[in-house]
């Protein structure tokens, strides 16, 4: 290179200056017509550094949306699949049937207890396996033993069971007494069955009201927007829902004379459910929108709507077998809706980055504005 010859570099820096300024090689101007574009790479320079002059063009930036990381949701999703929201309906129906059969074996109405039993066995024993089919092997179960934490709602809830669904089934075994022998071993079996059983019957009523209510605790629990801000009310609605699936066996099995205490329980149950799943529809802002729209809006709406179709015939329907027994479907369809619809709710809300981003921001603001408050 001669000496007497700039670098390249700053012959190749004038020459992107001289091109900049006339928009042709070689310090040609370019005629422009209003209406004409510039040339799109110096459009891009003036649109990044605004020009060496200083003029350029202006971006009109529009005022920034929420969105996520290639749009994918904050939280991961619940793992949880059909099965759970079974278990969250067998379990409650196991625990209203157990409240169902001591009702009728401390009043003297041994037709409202056989179905109350029967039909809490068969109901822990589904969630058993519902339980153990999420769980995948039957040993993961076992192991949840090998700890007590009172502070774990999982933990709490695998010894629920195991206390539960012992008893249970001692209760609804012992309703097989009056077919056995009076003589001999069995005659034994018939004579002390139905003392234990009604112990047993008595223990697991005293644990129906944990098994009802602890799947709403540990639905709360979890970081899933929709379950977590409605720790209130999932309970009370869990509650509500084991009582009026309860009564439902009752209206369903036991004949009219018999199904007092299923009515009662019809009515308490419908209006703990319907208190609570209003209350997680309207209390929650924008976490209640999960609640009122898609499957979970649905199913919310036709829970509401049997529970009181079904708590209807059954204060009407007293003296018709038929009426009660379509009450009791009913309020069975009710319990079925209202749990699938709480459990819908909660993945479509962990599904959308909104629930998620938005609360936290309007508690940022707010926690803002009381700031100022708080240290003046």
């Amino acid at each position: 290179m001669s000496p007497h010859r700039p670098p390249v570099g700053d012959r190749f820096r004038r020459f992107l200056g001289r091109l900049d300024a006339t928009g042709r090689p070689g310090g040609v101007p370019t005629a422009l017509t209003p209406d004409q574009p510039r040339s799109a790479s110096s459009g891009e320079r003036r649109r990044r550094g605004g020009g060496r002059g200083g003029g350029g063009e202006q971006l009109n930036v529009p005022p920034a949306e929420f969105t996520s990381y290639y749009g994918r949701p904050v939280l991961k999703p619940p793992v949880w699949k059909w099965d759970i929201a079974a278990y969250l309906f067998t379990g409650g129906l196991a625990a209203g049937s157990s409240l169902l059969a001591a009702g009728g074996q401390l009043t003297g109405r041994p037709a409202l207890r056989r179905a109350g039993r029967l039909t809490s066995l068969a109901a822990v024993s589904a969630s058993a396996y519902f339980l153990v089919n999420d769980l995948g092997r039957p040993a993961r179960f076992h192991h949840m033993l090998r700890v007590a934490k009172v502070t774990s709602p999982m933990s709490v809830g695998t010894w629920i069971l195991t206390v539960f669904g012992p008893a249970a089934g001692v209760a609804a075994v012992a309703e097989a007494a009056p077919w056995l022998p009076e003589r001999g071993v069995l005659g034994l079996g018939r004579r002390l069955l139905p003392p234990v059983g009604q112990a047993a019957g008595l223990v697991a009523a005293a644990t129906a009201p944990a098994l009802a209510t602890y799947t709403g605790v540990l639905l709360a629990g979890t970081a899933v927007p929709s379950w977590h801000e409605a720790y209130p009310e999932l309970p009370v609605i869990f509650a509500g829902s084991a009582l009026a699936s309860g009564a439902g066996v009752g209206l369903l099995a036991a004949p009219g004379d018999q199904a007092g205490p299923a009515r009662r329980m019809a009515v308490a149950g419908a209006a703990l459910e319907l208190w609570g799943s209003h209350r997680v529809e309207h209390r929650l802002g924008l976490l209640s929108e999960p609640y009122r729209t898609g499957t979970s809006g649905r199913l919310l709406r036709a829970g509401r709507a049997l529970t009181a179709a079904g708590v209807a015939g059954a204060l009407v329907g007293r003296r018709s077998r038929v009426l009660s027994g379509l009450s009791g479907v009913a309020l069975l369809a009710a319990s079925v809706a209202t749990r699938f619809g709480i459990f819908h709710g909660g993945v479509a809300s962990a599904r959308d980055p909104k629930y998620t981003v938005v609360p936290q921001r309007e508690r940022i603001r707010r926690r803002e504005a009381e700031r100022p408050a708080v240290e003046g």
